[in-house]
């Protein structure tokens, strides 16, 4: 039996979002900056089988994913396994649950076929076909932490990163989850690409690298939490149009006008929302949000990640 144990990723903001019409030669699309978290993190165990078998949250989501890094092995490394997903949070969440979920079922039957300890991230993505856009989950389910993705070039496959890199380990994020607000994806999702307006992604990609990443070396939360909100703001321009303001609802930018009141600054939506994430420095002030937010919204603590685990009985 193995067992694989992925994070979740929260997204700050794409750096650049191509625009109908605009010459993409030479110019990397996408990009961005993101933080992976343990939970509520994805859980996938395969064991052998006479026939595949397919069981959990997601199941058919499994069996495609299970199925394409099967046709990637040699045809006699091939053989049927039982696959459980034994946790997964929802789709369209804002939490990467589609790549998270690819990567630790080809990881499991990697590992389960022989050979699997050596593929990285990349190798697995480029075998269940994700990467396609950001490769912040792609490369945070190896690393966790904190990623800078440069974004990619036209042709290119996952994109490179410009750097990864561990927060302390006290320091704790609250996940907040609006109802509603949970539909941008499939049509409404490339409604809202095909919709975009151009943004300044040199502006956007100067705040992260020369502004969110060094304060994050310093660990000085105030600085990284403010710089994460305003890339996170700003990100959100682009699709005014679609959501109708920089996020995907009224409730979610009254939501994190709320929290950064407390004096909490890292506070924003991940990729389309409706999640809403808040860094804070300890977990004694990520237990006061929660407290004070609970009656409110659904919320919870958890830990940044140091990415996925294998375990093998």
């Amino acid at each position: 039996m193995i067992r694989v144990v992925a994070p979740s990723r929260l997204h700050f903001g794409l750096f650049r979002v191509p625009v109908a019409g605009e010459s993409e030669a030479g110019s990397r699309a996408f990009g961005g900056a993101g933080l992976m978290i343990e939970q509520p993190g994805v859980v996938v165990t395969v064991r052998p089988a006479d026939s595949w078998q397919f069981e959990g949250p997601l199941a058919s989501r499994a069996q495609v994913f299970a199925m394409r890094f099967m046709l990637a092995l040699p045809e006699e490394r091939r053989r049927p396994f039982q696959v459980l997903v034994e946790r997964c949070p929802a789709e369209h969440t804002g939490l990467g649950v589609g790549t998270q979920l690819g990567l630790a079922i080809a990881k499991a039957l990697a590992v389960a076929t022989g050979g699997g300890d050596e593929l990285l991230s990349t190798d697995l993505a480029a075998r269940i076909g994700r990467g396609e856009r950001s490769a912040i989950g792609v490369h945070g389910f190896d690393q966790g932490g904190l990623l800078i993705d440069r974004g990619k070039l036209p042709g290119e496959g996952v994109s490179p990163l410009f750097g990864q890199l561990p927060l302390p380990s006290e320091w704790r994020v609250v996940l907040f989850t609006p109802a509603g607000a949970g539909h941008w994806h499939g049509a409404s999702e490339r409604q809202a690409f095909a919709t975009a307006v151009p943004g300044d992604p040199e502006a956007l990609r100067r705040l992260a690298e020369t502004v969110l990443w060094p304060a994050a070396q310093r660990e000085d939360i105030d600085a990284f939490g403010e710089a994460v909100h305003e890339f996170n703001r700003k990100a959100g321009e682009p699709f005014s149009a679609a959501q109708g303001g920089e996020y995907a609802s009224p409730d979610i930018a009254a939501l994190i006008e709320d929290v950064r009141a407390t004096g909490v600054r890292g506070v924003g939506q991940s990729s389309w929302g409706p999640t809403v994430f808040a860094i804070t420095p300890d977990s004694d002030t990520a237990l006061s949000l929660t407290l004070r937010f609970r009656s409110r919204v659904p919320c919870f603590v958890t830990r940044i990640s140091t990415g996925h685990s294998v375990e093998r009985a």
